[in-house]
Order: C-alpha cells, then sequence, then structure tokens
C-alpha cells in the first residue's frame, strides 16, 4: 500500500471549503492518516511559485480554490509543468454554471465566508429577539442595538422578529402603569430606543379582535377604551422621560415601521 501523499489546500481565501472537501474524500479511506497543509489568501502568482516548491519538496498533491481565473490558470499550468497533481474544487463549476446562466462570475474570494457571517449574525439576532422579547432580562436592554418600548399590542414582538433578520439586536418593553419601568430605560442612549405611539381606537379594536380570538369576554378591562387611554398617557410620560424617537404605528405594517427605525439606524451609524 502507497504512502500517502501530504495535501496542501490552497485558497485565495481562509481555505475553509477546500479543506471541507478534502477532508470528506478523506473519509472514505478507512484508517488513514493523511496531513493537511493549509495554504491560505493565496493572491499572486509569487504565491503559487512557493506553494508549487514546498509541494514538490514534500512530494505531495494540491486541493485548491482560487477564483481569479489568471491564478487559477496560473496553478494549473505550473501543477501540469512540475508534475504535481493538483485539483481544481471549484473552477470547473464555475465555468459549468457561467455558461449555463451566461453570467459572469464576480471573481471576489471570500464569499461564502461573508454569507456564512451574515448567517450566524442573523441566527444570534433571533435568539437575542426571543431571550429579551416582553421586558423578559432588562440587561438585554443594555446589550440591544434598538429598544422597543410600547404598551400591549402595538407590534413589538413581530418587530423585533422583523429587525433580527436583519441581523439587529433588538429587546422589547410593554409598559404598563402599574409596573414602573426597568431603570435600564433611562440609562442607555436615547437614539437606540424608539417608542410605539397607537391611536386608542386603533389599540381598542386590536384588544377586542385579540380577545376574541382566545375565546374571551372582549368586554375586559384590557380592551377597555378609557383603560388604553391611561395606559397610553402613562407610555407618553415615560417616552419623554426617555427622550427617545416616537414613531405612530397606526395605521403602518410592521415593515413600514421597520423601514423608518432602519434608516435612522444605519443613518446613524454613517455619522459616527
Amino acid at each position: 500500500m502507497g504512502k500517502m501523499p501530504i495535501i496542501y489546500v490552497v485558497s485565495d481565501s481562509v481555505g475553509e471549503t477546500a479543506e471541507l472537501v478534502t477532508k470528506a474524500a478523506i473519509s472514505q479511506f478507512e484508517g488513514t492518516d493523511v496531513t493537511i497543509k493549509r495554504f491560505p489568501y493565496v493572491e499572486d502568482k509569487s504565491n503559487i511559485d512557493e506553494v508549487i516548491s514546498l509541494v514538490k519538496l514534500d512530494q505531495g498533491m494540491i486541493a485548491y480554490t482560487l477564483v481569479k481565473p489568471e491564478i487559477r490558470e496560473y496553478m494549473k499550468e505550473l501543477s501540469e509543468k512540475e508534475g504535481i497533481y493538483a485539483c481544481d474544487i471549484i473552477g470547473p463549476l464555475m465555468d459549468q454554471i457561467q455558461r449555463a446562466c451566461g453570467k459572469q462570475p464576480l471573481f471576489e474570494p471570500g464569499l461564502v465566508r461573508k454569507l456564512d457571517e451574515d448567517y450566524f449574525k442573523k441566527v444570534e439576532a433571533i435568539e437575542f429577539a426571543v431571550k429579551y422579547d416582553d421586558g423578559r432580562d432588562p440587561r438585554g436592554i443594555l446589550k440591544a442595538d434598538i429598544v422597543l418600548v410600547g404598551v400591549s399590542r402595538t407590534s413589538k414582538t413581530p418587530l423585533s422578529q422583523y429587525l433580527a433578520h436583519k441581523r439587529l439586536k433588538v429587546a422589547n418593553v410593554p409598559l404598563v402603569p402599574e409596573v414602573d419601568p426597568p431603570e435600564e430605560l433611562f440609562k442607555v442612549p436615547s437614539d437606540k430606543c424608539f417608542g410605539l405611539k397607537i391611536s386608542p381606537e386603533k389599540l381598542n379594536n386590536i384588544r377586542r379582535e385579540r380577545l376574541i380570538s382566545l375565546g374571551l369576554n372582549d368586554k375586559a378591562s384590557y380592551a377597555n377604551i378609557e383603560r388604553i387611554k391611561e395606559e397610553i398617557s402613562y407610555f407618553e410620560k415615560i417616552v419623554e422621560r426617555m427622550d427617545c424617537n416616537v414613531i405612530d404605528v397606526t395605521n403602518k405594517a410592521v415593515e413600514e415601521t421597520a423601514n423608518v427605525i432602519l434608516n435612522y439606524y444605519y443613518k446613524k451609524e454613517m455619522r459616527k
């Protein structure tokens, strides 16, 4: 049985894709101990010269993901010239996709990693929104990118989830006259807080429909217009003390409110 060659994983990014494919191939050979050497951020021909001379010295082989055509071509030519086996992992598939759809690739290294980072940020933000929903843990207020405050049924939770899909960490806090708001609300910068304002009539309709959907009596104090006016008055007092942005959500869809917040947030970030 022949000795297993050292496999050089060469990439113009970190090399995770090439290493993953290489390990998947190796896993099919039971009890085989293979040395993998990762050679990341290969950006020019001198890097290729360097890796080819090392592989030649080790009598190894190469698995590579190079997206720039001239670097890819140079790797192919030089490895053939030096008698080294080099497996192009991504190139043939990219070429075939290009032929099939007639579009030019971006030829930009590291896009898979960017996609992964984007995905994990989104998951983290969604988990954050769930953890700090409905004032469950006031510590979330200090960690959040955005803090939403409002009386019950002003779409705080769906808005938190929508913004989480845009990778923002959102905490939301319900305001009830009988309960003092968490002190953290007055410790965070007011420009990351948004009060969600709604007309008493609209809120009354929403709450009545909510009670009916739950099979409960729609005459409960929760949907009583006087009670609602009291809650809104309390809300106004708190947001005034917080000195934060207030958005009227009376006739706004969740997406519209989210866009107002996103525009404000990104403008603020650009000013930093």
